[in-house]
């Protein structure tokens, strides 16, 4: 009996220890369909982290232009797919996340059965084409996994991904008319001319090669490709659609059935099959920025065999691994699928470009490999400067260095000597304002996150920051701001100029260059050129000096800034609120400033033609759809009542995120605003990247434990958290007080606990 309970007692022990050593399911807390419906330009397909491959659903062709100007409908597939959408026309390869322009949508992928057609026909009537319906009842998604039941051909679609191969696996009904449709005139954001050319070949009867290469956002974007299936098909076509005056000699065969290769601007093709019931026929697509060659490395290196569940759940194993590195506690589930929602929106760009064996296409369309980082596209940084790239350097350090190299080799194949704007694909498209590769890289640098070459870091911000061509910049430096009748935007770009000047001379600070700081800490004084003080507000400048006479601090159109008004964009200093302060005559001003923005109205007029600003994203008349604004609500912490931050910043949480497809009050933004909320519900934030410090507001998490790659960790935990109790009542700092509303960089990365005792009263923390 004794024997028996002893080796009872053992085998109840190794299975606890073997039940606690299973890893945490973080995945399961994610919902991709957060943000795919009206303004979070969100995608809910297959992706592993930071993947190349973005393998997800489309549910419409909105074209970009319409009878020769721009269609405005387009502005909603931003991301390929709206969740209010009934059909579905594909499962392309790549997309972005949350943007507000768009790219991409390569190689569509449609299998069908019964007649076959070669266009997408219409979402009122799938029976003239080959797109299908839908419903979300037969739709699921969950990180690096997606399905759903085609209805029109009683097919299930099942995607996953490796890091630059996505994987199809279709059940099919019992027919001798399977078809798998492959179609490279399809692109997201998509007009005739998009398309320079495309090529493919088939290389057997389970390979076929090509590439596309597209004029678009990014204007000289190549995409190779390499597709492999499961099982041969029996007969192929490949159908150009170009209207072509000169045909050559290749006029003299029929291209059009079983002929291996064609090349064209309207290329599409289908592979057909006969499939008994619930047979399964997979594909491999595999993409390369460098060849078609490189594509088939891709493929052999990270996706050899057919084992769809295994590439799945290795995908997944990533998803965990990178969002486990914060674990959280919340008060309710919706806030930590929120949460979780929010990392993994953060970790989808910007995304890897280069092949297995590292070989990537520069700037200038040669060829590199990147020898000491792995190199990164899709850089949206006018967004991202903000929080995404200040989150990397506490949890993904290691790659924001990568990244900051990334920037670095884009400077040096620059024929402009210009870090990158917001680059894509080996492209520069230079879409927003700004400078903002300065900031990440100084950001970087000054929080000890600088294995990069500083010096040669900072010899390239200088010099993007000194070329006087480049959209208002010789006027800013001849004038010391960006005159109106000279530049649009003039005011947002004085402004994010001044910001960038402040980030480069920290960075020059950092490498003891005292003639540099001098002179961009000069220059990072320009906002004060902007500011009115006859009505309290930044205001354009003509080249004469003098303020613009026509003015409405309400309007986002035609003042003087981009997505925003002067209401919120005059708070744009986040490197010197003390200036700020003084500038508005002292903190109860800024306070009272700040009152107003949050409670006024702000009518629908006065933003209708910003489509970046709608209703869902406003507070008053705080924008936090929009970017612009993010550092806003944090500079109560400079006024005489800094709880107020505490209470709006814990407002916005609850507000604007929520666990549901139209959920973001915005475009997501390549993770901006999700950084945001991460940032927010762990209780800090930085107003001022290339700053040490983060001001403090609300903890939404009631503990978190952030996983540091130094080896530390960082424990958040709060004391009487409740829905309403927002105000903080005192913070600890390794069990000692705190008494201040600023962290510092060093109090994170050293590990250790900061303690939020929380009540429903405001207090001083000093």
């Amino acid at each position: 009996m004794g024997k028996y309970c002893s080796t009872l007692t053992i085998t109840l022990l190794f299975s606890t220890c073997a039940i606690f050593a299973q890893p945490k399911n973080y995945i399961k807390w994610v919902n991709p369909f957060i943000g795919t419906e009206r303004m979070g330009h969100t995608f809910p397909g297959a992706t592993v982290p930071f993947g190349a491959v973005q393998l997800s659903p489309d549910t419409d062709t909105i074209p970009y232009s319409s009878n020769g100007k721009y269609n405005p409908d387009v502005y909603k597939y931003c991301a390929g797919y709206q969740y209010g959408d009934s059909t579905i026309i594909g499962f392309s390869h790549t997309h972005f996340s949350g943007t507000g322009h768009s790219d991409l949508g390569d190689i569509l992928v449609m299998p069908t059965v019964g007649k076959l057609y070669l266009n997408p026909g219409t979402a009122s009537n799938t029976n003239t084409g080959y797109r299908s319906k839908f419903s979300h009842s037969n739709e699921f998604a969950e990180p690096n996994y997606y399905r759903v039941k085609l209805l029109d051909y009683n097919i299930l679609a099942e995607l996953t991904t490796t890091t630059r191969v996505g994987l199809h696996r279709y059940t099919f009904p019992e027919t001798d008319s399977a078809h798998i449709i492959i179609d490279l005139v399809h692109g997201i954001y998509n007009y005739p001319e998009k398309n320079v050319w495309t090529f493919i070949r088939v290389e057997n009867d389970t390979l076929i090669t090509g590439y596309r290469q597209t004029s678009g956002w990014a204007r000289t974007r190549t995409v190779y490709f390499a597709i492999t299936f499961s099982k041969p098909f029996k007969t192929y076509g490949i159908i150009n659609g170009d209207k072509l005056i000169y045909k050559g000699f290749w006029r003299k065969f029929n291209q059009n059935t079983n002929f291996p290769e064609n090349a064209g601007r309207e290329i599409r093709c289908h592979f057909d099959f006969s499939t008994a019931n619930h047979e399964q026929v997979l594909l491999k697509v595999a993409l390369s920025p460098v060849s078609t060659s490189g594509a088939v490395e891709n493929l052999n290196a990270e996706a050899p065999g057919w084992d769809f569940d295994a590439i799945k759940k290795e995908g997944q194993e990533q998803w965990n691994d990178e969002l486990g590195k914060i674990e959280v506690e919340t008060l309710t589930d919706s806030d930590k699928v929120n949460f979780y929602t929010s990392m993994y929106h953060a970790f989808l760009s910007p995304t890897i470009y280069m092949d297995t064996d590292r070989k990537y296409r520069g700037l200038d369309q040669n060829i590199y490999t990147a020898t000491n980082f792995d190199n990164y596209t899709t850089f949206s940084l006018w967004d991202t400067y903000r929080a995404l790239h200040p989150l990397f350097n506490i949890i993904q350090p290691k790659r924001n260095v990568d990244m900051v190299k990334s920037m670095l080799a884009h400077y040096s194949q620059s024929v402009h000597r210009m870090l990158p704007i917001w680059s894509h694909y080996a492209n520069e498209n230079w879409c927003m304002i700004g400078y903002h590769a300065v900031s990440v890289i100084a950001d970087a640098a000054v929080k000890g996150n600088d294995g990069f070459d500083l010096p040669y870091a900072l010899m390239a911000c200088v010099q993007s920051a000194k070329n006087n061509w480049y959209d208002g910049l010789g006027y800013y430096r001849e004038f010391g701001f960006v005159p109106e009748d000279k530049s649009g935007s003039s005011v947002s770009k004085t402004l994010e100029y001044a910001y960038d000047d402040w980030c480069i001379a920290q960075l020059a600070k950092k490498l003891d260059r005292e003639d540099i700081y001098n002179e961009f800490i000069r220059r990072s004084y320009n906002f004060q050129n902007v500011f009115d003080k006859s009505i309290g507000f930044m205001r354009p400048r003509l080249s004469n000096g003098s303020f613009k006479t026509s003015f409405n601090v309400l309007s986002t159109h035609g003042q003087g800034f981009i997505e925003g008004n002067s209401w919120n964009y005059s708070l744009y200093v986040p490197h010197n609120p003390d200036a700020l302060v003084s500038m508005l005559g002292g903190k109860k001003q800024l306070r009272a400033y700040l009152d107003t923005l949050f409670t006024m109205h702000l009518p629908d007029e006065y933003f209708a033609e910003t489509e970046d600003i709608t209703r869902d994203g406003l507070i008053g008349n705080y924008v936090h759809g929009n970017e612009p604004s993010h550092h806003v609500p944090y500079l109560y912490n400079w006024t005489d009542n800094p709880w107020k931050t505490q209470y709006w910043v814990r407002t916005i949480c609850n507000l604007m995120y929520q666990p549901k497809p139209d959920g973001l009050s915005g475009n997501d933004d390549c993770g901006q605003m999700s950084a945001w909320y991460i940032f927010s519900a762990l209780g800090f934030y930085p107003v001022a990247p290339a700053s040490p410090n983060y001001a403090i507001g609300s903890p939404l998490v009631t503990k978190a434990t952030i996983k540091l790659e130094n080896g530390k960790t960082l424990t958040i935990s709060t004391q009487n958290q409740a829905k309403n109790n927002v105000y903080v009542q005192k913070v600890l700092l390794n069990g000692k007080p705190y008494n201040s509303y600023f962290l510092n960089h060093n109090d994170i990365v050293s590990g250790g606990e900061i303690t939020f005792i929380m009540g429903d009263k405001p207090k001083k923390l000093k």
